[in-house]
């Protein structure tokens, strides 16, 4: 087992890998790590984007204020 693929899917699990994991190959781990990179973006996107269009709905005068707030 690939102990930096490892590694990487820990930091990515914010946690160990479980034990099942080692039966799977460093190519595999490597593939996992990417794809919950890639979704924890996304999901940061969506979440900016909803954030931002609802910062749409206060009014013009109050969004710089209400923007340093919410995302200091």
């Amino acid at each position: 087992m690939s102990t930096e693929a490892r590694e990487r899917l820990g930091k990515e699990l914010r946690d160990a890998p479980p034990k099942s994991f080692d039966q799977m190959s460093p190519e595999q781990l490597t593939l996992l790590a990417d794809a919950l990179r890639r979704e924890r973006e996304s999901r940061a996107s969506g979440l900016n984007e909803a954030a931002e269009e609802a910062l749409k709905l206060v009014p013009a005068l109050a969004r710089g204020p209400v923007r340093r707030i919410l995302f200091r």
